[in-house]
């Protein structure tokens, strides 16, 4: 960790959504989990922009979520891959006590926060390998080519202020994911990105472009033919499809921010919509977010023909990263998951892991209640 900051108390108030966003327009990358505008897509929750100040000037920010405890006026208070601050510094009390006692007077009893610091890095050699590795069963059971002990300093700091961090299974806790994909683009070129993917890919790709697949983005208008090829996907893959209204939502919210936050991907073969996507985008940082893709014509490989044209539209956008979000941490042959691990890593990117998802509680029993009510839930 670095030294404790020389600097003064630092102080947290509410800032109005347009503030919000123009503190996120001057940073190179925040997450769009904490773009003002996710608080209209998560309707469910009570959103509020926070700031905190040096003086009168402005120098973190934060998106906070309130879910209501069932009958009482009291709040657990969320920040999803947040808040937006100086990581870094070497005395984080001065930032997450005035933003701790600022959520308290809004009727808090706890916080949530996923602190967007990346502790370890491993490559796609050393994952391919470790998946062809018997011994080894998970991500956490292999040496990391890269290892921040800066960042895993703030797990030390934050334990020591009274946070606890939030078990996860096979690296997903009930909130965002701990480990996620993202493929480099600082510096490369198309030619340099497609190179440093594996055979399979370049074949795939070089497949659709053969076969006829055209790619192009679409509308508003066409989110009810992604959502027919989602809720297939959803079907065939096991999971609970969210309903088109979320992602009308989305869109609405995120593109009267910036007109080309949100993409949607289309990719069709003969006139048969065979792929589609959505990728997001603040600052230098690109997000692969939802992906779908029909059971019927795989062959022509739609999903890497897709997946290529965002990888290559974020770097015309001067993206530094495209990140595909969460994995699991198997690396077990024979669990299902691990598919999904070997369809990213052959894009030749890295696995990240990131801090986790911390807690604060602030009324004791009432934190208490809510995590059993929420785990009979689940």
């Amino acid at each position: 960790m670095t030294t404790a900051s020389p600097h003064g108390p630092l102080s947290v108030r509410p800032i109005s959504a347009d503030e919000h966003l123009d503190r996120v327009r001057a940073r190179p990358s925040v997450s769009f989990l904490q773009t003002p505008g996710w608080a209209a897509v998560k309707n469910e929750w009570r959103g509020e922009s926070i700031g905190w100040f040096d003086g009168d000037r402005i120098v973190g920010s934060a998106l906070v979520l309130y879910r209501q405890l069932p009958r009482v006026k009291r709040y657990l208070a969320y920040l999803p891959e947040g808040p937006d601050i100086d990581w870094r510094d070497g005395d984080l009390d001065r930032w997450l006590a005035p933003m701790a006692s600022h959520l308290k007077k809004q009727g808090a009893f706890g916080i949530r926060m996923g602190p967007p610091v990346v502790t370890r890095r491993w490559h796609a050699a050393t994952i391919k390998q470790a998946i062809a590795d018997p011994v080894l069963g998970t991500l956490s059971d292999v040496p990391a080519d890269v290892l921040d002990d800066e960042a895993i300093g703030v797990a030390t700091a934050l334990a020591g202020l009274g946070w606890k961090e939030i078990p996860t299974e096979g690296g997903f806790s009930a909130g965002q994911p701990k480990f996620n994909f993202q493929l480099p683009l600082a510096g490369r070129d198309e030619a340099a990105v497609l190179a440093g993917m594996n055979q399979l890919w370049r074949r795939n790709i070089k497949k659709a472009a053969k076969a006829g697949v055209e790619v192009t983005t679409g509308t508003r208008d066409d989110l009810a033919a992604f959502h027919a090829v989602y809720a297939e996907t959803a079907e065939r893959d096991h999971f609970t499809p969210r309903p088109l209204s979320y992602f009308e939502r989305m869109w609405d919210a995120m593109t009267a921010e910036e007109a080309d936050r949100l993409v949607l991907y289309l990719a069709h073969h003969e006139g048969d919509l065979v792929a589609a996507t959505t990728m997001v985008r603040v600052g230098e940082h690109a997000w692969y977010s939802y992906g779908a893709s029909t059971t019927e014509k795989r062959d022509v490989r739609g999903s890497n023909a897709i997946q290529w044209q965002m990888i290559r539209d974020a770097l015309a956008a001067g993206a530094t990263t495209y990140d595909m979000r969460g994995i699991t941490e198997t690396l077990d042959p024979d669990d299902s998951h691990v598919g999904l691990i070997q369809f990213k890593v052959g894009t030749g990117g890295e696995a990240v892991e990131y801090l986790g998802e911390w807690d604060l509680p602030l009324n004791r029993a009432l934190h208490a209640g809510f995590t059993t009510y929420m785990r009979r839930r689940g």
